[in-house]
């Protein structure tokens, strides 16, 4: 499947970029001393394990449905989502620790122009992997290379505060430093707490969204065969989801023309919506008289 290549291809650069600037990071960084430099180094050591395992959760949730898994793997997406979204919480716990003791002994670090290029290249690196990803995200709503995208996003904007620390430092003002790896950690923790959130809500079966279900109600009112509908339910299957519900039909309808009805309801139903992965109809008849009467 073409979606699962292209994020597989995404996940590969995210592993070859991340770990390139983990490198340079963290020689720069024990060069110099500093804390923003280390802390943008052990957060580059997470990407590359946030992309592994993209890889890992994409190459599971790719595999067809079978007889012991009716629905596919689907669901993998958020259990590694949510993996990787406790690794971060770990890993900016850490940051903080690190960027508090610097900021309380007034750590200092020696200049140079290197972190100035190591800043610039980070920059650049990350802003073509978010746009990449971004885009990625928005054609397939895949919440792994959705929370690809994200990070990229934060470490390309943390980078820049990292830079103005670095320019700052030429001219003896090392404050920022420590303050820009307590940035870093609580905008870590903030993003890996709404990651776990989204896919905690998918495997707990967090119903269709309110606006995917009234576009659904929507079809079925076009349809004047359909006089009442009932137990409507979702069932999220990765990030697509399944529903059914029960139509009540004119009891008079053979059993041909009112599951003809179903079934022409569930091909517009599944085409028009691209949350819904598969639309499921039972069909129970209704005497047309006594409904008439009670109104």
């Amino acid at each position: 499947m073409k979606k699962n290549k292209q994020i597989k291809i995404a996940s590969i650069l995210g592993i070859i970029g991340n770990l390139f600037l983990l490198i340079i990071k963290l020689i720069i960084g024990l060069i110099t001393g500093s804390m923003s430099m280390l802390s943008d180094a052990f957060n580059s050591a997470g990407d590359i394990f946030t992309s592994l395992m993209t890889f890992i959760g994409n190459k599971i949730a790719s595999i067809p449905r079978d007889s012991d898994h009716n629905l596919g793997h689907g669901k993998a997406e958020y259990i590694y989502s949510m993996i990787i979204s406790l690794i971060m919480i770990l890993s900016a716990l850490y940051i903080f620790k690190d960027a508090l003791m610097v900021i309380i002994n007034k750590n200092a670090y020696e200049y140079s122009s290197w972190l100035i290029i190591v800043c610039l290249t980070t920059i650049i690196v990350k802003l073509s992997l978010f746009i990449y990803t971004n885009k990625l995200a928005k054609n397939y709503h895949n919440i792994l290379i959705k929370a690809n995208s994200k990070d990229h996003l934060i470490d390309m904007f943390i980078t820049t505060i990292n830079l103005i620390s670095c320019i700052l430092a030429k001219y003896h003002i090392y404050y920022l430093d420590g303050y820009v790896g307590i940035i870093v950690s609580l905008w870590i923790i903030y993003t890996s707490v709404n990651i776990f959130k989204e896919s905690y809500n998918v495997l707990m079966d967090k119903s269709i969204r309110e606006d995917t279900k009234q576009k659904v109600y929507d079809i079925i009112k076009k349809y004047d065969e359909v006089k009442k509908i009932n137990h409507f339910n979702s069932t999220p299957i990765g990030y697509l989801y399944q529903i059914s519900f029960t139509i009540f039909v004119d009891g008079n309808l053979s059993t041909y023309e009112s599951h003809a009805i179903a079934d022409k309801l569930e091909k517009e139903i599944t085409s028009s919506n691209e949350d819904i992965y598969l639309t499921v109809i039972h069909v129970n008849p209704i005497d047309i008289s006594k409904e008439s009467t009670k109104k």
